[in-house]
């Protein structure tokens, strides 16, 4: 099967093109055929090097959806035939993080989808509604579940809240569509008033340049009447937060999932506790709440926005578009 893989060394110069044996499914395993992965920053981090101290050689990858083409003894969730996308941490089927459920990681501890093949344990594979083609359904795994997480699992979003989304990659682009679906407001930002307008286009209610209007938590407040936003999903890190925090309402709620910006930087402890904000780390999800979504985004008939194609092959070029950070919603890898 083809497949590229880092050898050696970490670097965009060592991810390789590489002809491997098809893996063969052993009792409650299934193969799938992966039609579709998607690119998350995590696998750019990985890739270059900054993203964890994982084996060699190593199959990229978190994201991907293809079919069942394969099953070993003693399967009963999935036929060959199905369509199915696996889950971001085989593992973790239900109930909160622990330590084992998040142990293993697809594209870091264990092998990703940047190729035509993977081998999964049937629990590690969730079942896919027709209303999503392979290409839409990769784009989820990782960016979809983290922003359903943070917003649904556990901000429990209600309609009329408000919502502060920090810029338009991936999980910001999911979370404006799940905050739209719950009747939530919704706040964007971005250094870019292309991206911005597209965000108005798909139903961002405001929008804020954080370039030209650098105290961008005043400005929240200022939209919401001086109350602060109900939530605000915190994709920025170190640099960020601090705005975050002055930007949530009294009892607000920050699921942080990103570091985009840095890792470490001190944090006003007193904003806090005076404000009563509730701050969740959120490292994407369980398969349950996989499923959840699923409901959600057929039910919603929500479409993945998807900012380009490459194919499989071409992966470095992919890599390099992210880390260019011109991209709008995902970007897709085509197995086909």
């Amino acid at each position: 099967m083809r497949a590229m893989r880092l050898e050696g060394a970490f670097g965009l110069e060592n991810l390789t093109a590489a002809s491997l044996a098809q893996p063969e499914p052993g009792a409650g395993q299934v193969l799938v055929k992966l039609n579709a992965a998607c690119l998350n920053y995590r696998d750019l981090a990985i890739v270059l090097g900054f993203g964890g101290n994982y084996p060699l050689p190593l199959i990229p990858l978190s994201d991907g959806a293809g079919e069942v083409v394969a099953i070993g003894p003693d399967v009963e969730r999935v036929v060959v035939g199905d369509r199915v996308a696996p889950q971001f941490f085989p593992s973790w089927i239900a109930g909160e993080p622990t330590l084992d459920g998040i142990s293993k990681s697809l594209g870091g501890s264990v092998g990703g989808c940047a190729a035509e093949y993977i081998c999964l344990s049937e629990e590690a594979v969730s079942k896919l509604p027709d209303c999503l083609s392979d290409e839409e359904a990769a784009c989820l795994p990782c960016a979809g579940l983290t922003a359903w997480r943070a917003l649904v699992s556990e901000g429990n979003i209600k309609a009329g809240n408000t919502v502060l989304l920090q810029g338009t990659g991936g999980v910001s682009i999911f979370g404006l569509q799940f905050a739209k679906a719950a009747g939530a407001e919704v706040i964007i930002t971005s250094s870019s008033d292309e991206k911005l307008e597209r965000a108005k286009q798909l139903g961002a209610d405001h929008v804020i340049n954080y370039k030209t209007t650098p105290d961008w938590a005043k400005e929240a407040r200022k939209i919401t009447g001086g109350r602060g936003v109900d939530h605000v999903v915190e994709v920025g890190g170190a640099e960020t937060l601090q705005q975050s925090m002055m930007a949530a309402r009294m009892g607000g709620h920050i699921a942080v999932i990103g570091l985009l910006s840095g890792l470490m930087k001190d944090v006003n402890v007193a904003a806090i506790f005076s404000q009563n904000l509730t701050i969740k780390g959120i490292t994407v999800g369980n398969r349950e709440q996989f499923e959840q979504m699923l409901r959600a985004i057929e039910r919603n008939n929500i479409k993945p926005v998807i900012d380009a194609r490459f194919d499989l092959n071409d992966l470095k070029n992919a890599l390099l578009h992210m880390q260019g950070a011109s991209h709008f919603g995902k970007i897709v890898i085509s197995n086909s």
